[in-house]
């Protein structure tokens, strides 16, 4: 055991942690990882939350800059979701996530829930430069 004294815990570390590691925000995050996409395309893509908590992350991600909401003017008015320059900026993180689980997570678990293939593309993390990471 070492007699080091053990650093304190960076807040902004603990927050960001916080943050991303909210149910179902990974999830929402990863599909924007693809592009912009309207409310009802992110609910298809994870069909066992709520389109109440879907409403409350996206408001909270918004609030945080990591998402942008936009309204196009059309009849009826759209809305897209997109994610900002800090949200992309997530994009290494979450593909070191996706290689941590691939490597380290039990199967059944890994392998989650099915999604609906002609709502969003479901195929392996891609690094920020666009090769897979799988």
């Amino acid at each position: 055991m070492s007699d080091s004294p053990v650093p304190a815990l960076c807040p902004r570390f603990h927050r960001a942690v916080e943050l991303i590691g909210k149910r179902w925000t990974g999830a929402i995050l990863r599909v924007l990882q693809g592009g912009r996409v309207r409310f009802n395309v992110l609910a298809a893509a994870i069909p066992e939350m709520s389109d109440r908590m879907l409403s409350e992350r996206l408001r909270e991600l918004e609030g945080e800059a990591i998402i942008t909401r936009l309204v196009i003017p059309e009849t009826p008015v759209r809305v897209e979701y997109e994610l900002t320059n800090k949200g992309r900026a997530l994009d290494e993180t979450f593909c070191a996530i996706a290689r941590w689980a691939e490597a380290w997570s039990d199967q059944t678990v890994a392998a989650g829930p099915a999604v609906d293939q002609h709502q969003v593309d479901a195929s392996p993390y891609a690094e920020p430069s666009g090769s897979s990471i799988a």
